[in-house]
Protein backbone atom coordinates (compact mmCIF):
# COMPACT_ATOMS: atom_id res chain seq x y z
CA UNK A 1 0.00 0.00 0.00
CA UNK A 2 1.21 3.39 -1.40
CA UNK A 3 1.42 6.01 2.19
CA UNK A 4 -0.42 8.92 1.80
CA UNK A 5 2.74 10.89 1.27
CA UNK A 6 3.22 9.22 -1.53
CA UNK A 7 0.13 9.37 -3.25
CA UNK A 8 0.65 13.57 -2.10
CA UNK A 9 3.55 13.84 -3.67
CA UNK A 10 2.83 11.89 -6.87
CA UNK A 11 -0.24 13.99 -7.52
CA UNK A 12 1.75 16.97 -7.07
CA UNK A 13 4.25 16.37 -9.41
CA UNK A 14 1.83 14.58 -11.98
CA UNK A 15 0.05 18.06 -12.05
CA UNK A 16 2.77 20.42 -12.00
CA UNK A 17 4.88 18.32 -14.71
CA UNK A 18 2.05 18.12 -17.21
CA UNK A 19 0.90 21.77 -16.45
CA UNK A 20 5.06 22.41 -17.54
CA UNK A 21 5.03 20.43 -20.08
CA UNK A 22 1.38 22.03 -21.46
CA UNK A 23 2.96 24.98 -21.03
CA UNK A 24 6.39 24.52 -22.73
CA UNK A 25 4.19 22.64 -25.96
CA UNK A 26 1.32 25.04 -26.09
CA UNK A 27 4.26 28.20 -27.62
CA UNK A 28 3.28 30.03 -24.53
CA UNK A 29 6.68 29.62 -23.23
CA UNK A 30 9.20 29.84 -26.79
CA UNK A 31 13.15 29.74 -26.41
CA UNK A 32 15.76 27.63 -23.88
CA UNK A 33 13.42 28.56 -20.93
CA UNK A 34 10.57 26.57 -22.68
CA UNK A 35 12.76 23.68 -23.11
CA UNK A 36 14.09 23.35 -19.68
CA UNK A 37 10.33 24.15 -18.55
CA UNK A 38 9.77 21.34 -20.40
CA UNK A 39 12.05 18.66 -20.15
CA UNK A 40 11.91 19.71 -16.23
CA UNK A 41 8.22 18.90 -17.20
CA UNK A 42 8.65 15.30 -18.25
CA UNK A 43 11.05 14.38 -15.24
CA UNK A 44 8.82 15.46 -12.65
CA UNK A 45 6.15 13.55 -14.14
CA UNK A 46 8.35 10.51 -14.40
CA UNK A 47 9.25 10.95 -10.74
CA UNK A 48 5.54 11.54 -10.15
CA UNK A 49 4.59 7.90 -11.80
CA UNK A 50 7.96 6.28 -10.13
CA UNK A 51 6.33 7.52 -6.87
CA UNK A 52 3.15 5.29 -7.01
CA UNK A 53 5.26 2.33 -8.27
CA UNK A 54 8.25 0.00 -5.89
CA UNK A 55 10.43 2.23 -7.32
CA UNK A 56 10.01 5.09 -5.00
CA UNK A 57 11.43 2.75 -2.77
CA UNK A 58 14.33 2.18 -4.67
CA UNK A 59 14.65 6.10 -4.25
CA UNK A 60 14.32 6.15 -0.91
CA UNK A 61 15.65 9.34 0.43
CA UNK A 62 16.59 11.18 -2.18
CA UNK A 63 13.06 11.73 -3.72
CA UNK A 64 12.26 14.48 -1.66
CA UNK A 65 14.81 16.56 -2.21
CA UNK A 66 14.79 15.87 -5.68
CA UNK A 67 10.84 17.51 -5.50
CA UNK A 68 12.72 20.60 -3.96
CA UNK A 69 15.59 20.48 -6.68
CA UNK A 70 12.64 20.51 -9.32
CA UNK A 71 10.90 23.07 -7.38
CA UNK A 72 13.76 25.79 -7.26
CA UNK A 73 14.26 25.04 -10.87
CA UNK A 74 10.46 25.81 -11.67
CA UNK A 75 10.97 28.88 -9.28
CA UNK A 76 14.02 30.29 -10.62
CA UNK A 77 12.85 29.94 -14.25
CA UNK A 78 9.86 31.81 -13.52
CA UNK A 79 11.53 34.21 -11.78
CA UNK A 80 14.08 35.13 -14.77
CA UNK A 81 10.76 35.27 -17.04
CA UNK A 82 8.94 37.76 -14.21
CA UNK A 83 12.16 40.06 -14.50
CA UNK A 84 12.45 39.50 -18.85
CA UNK A 85 15.36 37.41 -18.91
CA UNK A 86 13.85 34.73 -20.83
CA UNK A 87 11.68 35.50 -23.50
CA UNK A 88 8.16 34.75 -23.57
CA UNK A 89 6.16 34.27 -26.84
CA UNK A 90 9.07 35.64 -28.92
CA UNK A 91 9.61 39.17 -26.59
CA UNK A 92 11.35 39.85 -23.28
CA UNK A 93 9.01 39.52 -20.02
CA UNK A 94 8.81 43.52 -19.80
CA UNK A 95 8.29 44.24 -23.68
CA UNK A 96 5.69 41.43 -24.07
CA UNK A 97 3.54 44.47 -21.43
CA UNK A 98 4.87 43.77 -18.42
CA UNK A 99 3.72 47.30 -17.11
CA UNK A 100 -0.09 48.12 -15.98
CA UNK A 101 -1.52 50.86 -15.74
CA UNK A 102 0.70 52.97 -18.56
CA UNK A 103 3.60 51.78 -16.73
CA UNK A 104 2.51 53.15 -13.26
CA UNK A 105 3.64 49.44 -11.66
CA UNK A 106 4.00 46.06 -12.23
CA UNK A 107 1.18 43.47 -11.29
CA UNK A 108 -0.22 40.52 -12.10
CA UNK A 109 -1.36 40.61 -16.05
CA UNK A 110 -1.21 38.24 -19.11
CA UNK A 111 1.46 40.20 -19.98
CA UNK A 112 3.54 39.77 -17.61
CA UNK A 113 6.51 37.01 -18.61
CA UNK A 114 6.00 34.53 -15.47
CA UNK A 115 3.21 32.77 -15.08
CA UNK A 116 0.93 32.55 -11.70
CA UNK A 117 -0.22 28.89 -11.88
CA UNK A 118 3.13 27.65 -12.52
CA UNK A 119 4.56 29.50 -9.54
CA UNK A 120 1.69 28.12 -7.51
CA UNK A 121 2.20 24.72 -8.12
CA UNK A 122 6.27 24.68 -7.77
CA UNK A 123 5.30 26.27 -4.30
CA UNK A 124 3.05 23.17 -3.52
CA UNK A 125 5.90 20.85 -4.91
CA UNK A 126 8.28 23.08 -2.88
CA UNK A 127 6.17 21.95 0.60
CA UNK A 128 5.64 18.83 -0.83
CA UNK A 129 9.16 18.07 -1.30
CA UNK A 130 10.26 19.40 2.33
CA UNK A 131 7.33 17.35 3.86
CA UNK A 132 8.76 13.86 1.91
CA UNK A 133 12.38 15.49 3.88
CA UNK A 134 11.08 15.59 6.86
CA UNK A 135 9.41 12.33 6.72
CA UNK A 136 11.86 10.51 5.09
CA UNK A 137 11.45 6.90 3.37
CA UNK A 138 8.17 5.25 4.33
CA UNK A 139 5.64 2.66 3.13
CA UNK A 140 1.97 2.05 3.97
CA UNK A 141 2.65 5.51 6.60
CA UNK A 142 5.45 4.02 8.95
CA UNK A 143 8.90 4.96 8.73
CA UNK A 144 11.26 1.83 6.95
Amino acid sequence: MVSHTRLYGAAIAVASGLYSVTSAITGSRMGVGGWIMGLIGVVVIVHGVALLTDAATRLGGVSGPLMVGYAVVMLLLQILYGVGMLAVGGTSGMAGGGMTGGGAGMGVTAGMGWDAGMVALALLMLVSGLVMTRDGPTESGRRM
